[in-house]
């Protein structure tokens, strides 16, 4: 019998798509305006669960089609072509983790993440109200931390160029990918 190789974990993406059901029908838009090797944070956490995997079936062929990487948020398999999982340290794959603090970066870091998606650096309208970090204060969320760093919350190409310096591996957005937004999704 042929030995097997697990495949190594794809490489981290520096953009990303976070996917939600406000999105509606312009998630397709928004998956169309990814770049190749860009990746998609599947949530679409209160979508019922059959028409949620019927739905994650259709991203899953569009990311294939446009070699993105998907990883699927919550704790139940959508399907084989998920390549990992975000929010969750356990099952196969690429697994990133979502950090609002240093206790939940080091968290990650302990239970195997490949990579912390830091929020909110900027206010967002996925979380009206809530206080946003700040540049400064989430890049310190995970220095020294020897992972990838993606800035979610309020991000577009624009604001992530302002973050450079401060050591974000990539940046992570609902509305940046959406059609009125996507002239600021993918840097210049």
């Amino acid at each position: 019998m042929p030995h097997r190789h697990p495949k190594p974990p794809p490489t981290i993406p520096t953009l990303w798509l976070m996917t939600d059901e406000r999105m509606g029908e312009r998630l397709w838009s928004a998956i169309a305006a990814l770049p190749r090797g860009a990746g998609i944070v599947f949530r679409h956490y209160a979508t019922p669960p059959r028409d949620r995997r019927a739905l994650f079936a259709r991203v899953a062929a569009l990311a294939r089609r446009k070699h993105l990487i998907l990883v699927r948020a919550g704790p139940k398999r959508l399907g084989r072509h998920e390549a990992g999982v975000h929010g969750a340290l356990t099952g196969r794959g690429l697994r990133t983790w979502a950090a609002h603090s240093r206790t939940e970066a080091v968290a990650g870091k302990r239970g195997g993440a490949a990579a912390l998606f830091v929020s909110p650096v900027f206010p967002t309208r996925s979380h009206p109200g809530a206080p946003a970090s700040g540049p400064l204060r989430a890049a310190g969320i995970a220095r020294g931390l020897g992972l990838p760093v993606i800035a979610l919350g309020g991000l577009d190409a624009r604001r992530f160029r302002q973050l450079r310096g401060l050591g974000f591996h990539g940046w992570a957005a609902i509305d940046a990918w959406l059609p009125d937004q996507k002239r600021n999704a993918v840097p210049t």
